[in-house]
């Protein structure tokens, strides 16, 4: 559901909703599914920590805030998952198929950053703007330093977790399968649908309508995503 009440301050840091990444961590299997993501968006939040500690971000309120609502988004799904209770369609995916032993690790992490990218940075955005009582368009620096962040890390992620050497990866079909997702173009639409998301606030039918197809689209791009492709 989209709120638009007015919506508290962050009690909590970017150490707090690392911490919670570390101990979800610890909880799962290796090779868990989620336990793949969990371990890339630690070490992008780890990044993030340490690039405020170095005054990389212009805004550092802002900064804090986008990403701590930014990471309570997963937070809250995997709460979800953990309480029986169904996650957005976004995430459901990743968490279906997170013990499939046809689905490799990459397949997992880029299933789970589609999931987070693609919906919860969008709705990230709307609750920072109401938390800090701000528009859009100021948080727009912050946004891209986050995101680049997200786009140094991504190439260092298919190489830690893409299998084989350099030779057999061109005819490896989950060159193919990955190669039609972008992380540059998932953060561009987040931005867009973050906009419009801001503009209907008013027109609360209107806006919940968009973000639950918003969530449904996502979630169709990550079972792609995690298509089964052999048993390792």
């Amino acid at each position: 559901m989209v709120r638009f009440e007015q919506i508290t301050a962050p009690e909590h840091g970017v150490d707090a909703v690392a911490h919670r990444m570390r101990v979800l961590g610890a909880a799962w299997p290796e090779r868990d599914g989620v336990a793949v993501f969990n371990r890339v968006y630690l070490a992008v939040t780890e990044e993030v920590d340490r690039r405020l500690d170095t005054g990389h971000f212009t805004d550092a309120r802002a900064a804090i805030t986008l990403d701590v609502r930014f990471a309570e988004r997963y937070l809250a799904a995997v709460e979800a998952v953990a309480n029986e209770r169904r996650p957005p369609a976004s995430w459901r995916p990743l968490f279906q198929f997170r013990r499939h032993p046809g689905v490799r690790p990459l397949q997992f992490a880029l299933a789970g950053i589609n999931a987070h990218i693609g919906h919860d940075l969008a709705l990230a955005v709307v609750d920072t703007c109401r938390t800090l009582d701000c528009e859009p368009a100021e948080l727009e620096d912050e946004f891209e330093r986050v995101g680049d962040v997200l786009i140094t890390l991504e190439e260092r992620i298919r190489e830690d977790l893409m299998p084989g050497p350099d030779l057999l990866q061109i005819a490896d079909p989950l060159t193919h399968l990955l190669g039609a997702w972008s992380l540059e173009r998932a953060r561009d639409a987040a931005w867009s649908a973050a906009r419009a998301v801001w503009a209907l606030r008013g027109l609360p039918e209107l806006a919940e309508e968009f973000v639950e197809r918003l969530d449904t689209g996502v979630g169709l791009v990550g079972r792609c995503l995690l298509t089964p492709l052999a048993c390792r």
